[in-house]
């Protein structure tokens, strides 16, 4: 059986002012299957492309906060999955942001999370 998901695709914007974004993971959620998680892979070379001085290792440790987020450690523990979704993909002006929420249908949820972030990510 198909279930509805709900995803967002993890961009960086190393510099605001210009706009200019990469795709840097995927958040996946899935109500009815209580299912939330995030895939991240940082292309170094792509970021450096937009900002030769973006610092690397903050940004691949602030993406391990998006899938830390996702597992409910930290300070989203007392959140539902639904509730964390929500916080990860609310708008922000920082380098990590999500961009619109999309709807899907997928037998299995990680599955579904691999193929996007093969086709949209990596």
């Amino acid at each position: 059986m198909r279930l509805p998901y709900e995803y967002a695709i993890i961009q960086a914007v190393p510099r605001i002012e210009r706009g200019e974004l990469i795709n840097v993971g995927v958040v996946l959620y899935n109500q009815r299957a209580d299912f939330l998680a995030a895939r991240t892979h940082l292309h170094e070379d792509r970021l450096r492309a937009l900002d030769p001085d973006a610092d690397v290792a903050a940004v691949a440790a602030a993406l391990a906060s998006w899938e830390a987020t996702c597992t409910g450690a930290g300070a989203a523990a007392a959140m539902k999955p639904g509730e964390r979704f929500r916080w990860l993909v609310a708008p922000r002006s920082t380098i990590l942001r999500a961009g619109p929420v999309h709807m899907g249908l997928a037998e299995d949820p990680a599955i579904e999370l691999d193929r996007l972030m093969a086709i949209l990510v990596r």
